[in-house]
């Protein structure tokens, strides 16, 4: 899922694809993206895709943060239920 948004920005196995997201990313360095830095972390990925490692820490992240937010979104429908409740 993650190589596939970063290639779908403009960063691909050639390089940064000229006129995407990826490009407008780039001139924001002023032609000096350093080592290390989100562009060149994503242009990494967008050439080479994810190790199995951190495709495995990207979903493990992934799926912690969508069961986080089904829980908030599940309280927050217990508190309008009881609240209702309580108006009735």
């Amino acid at each position: 899922m993650v190589t596939g948004v970063v290639a779908a920005l403009g960063f691909g196995a050639g390089g940064i694809i000229a006129g995407t997201p990826a490009a407008a990313i780039m001139a924001s360095y002023g032609g000096a993206v350093s080592a290390g830095s989100i562009c060149a972390v994503l242009q990494s990925i967008g050439a080479a895709g994810l190790s199995s490692l951190a495709a495995a820490i990207t979903s493990i992240v992934g799926g912690v943060a969508a069961g986080g937010a089904a829980t908030v979104a599940l309280r927050a429908n217990q508190e309008v239920e009881e609240e209702e409740e309580n108006h009735q």
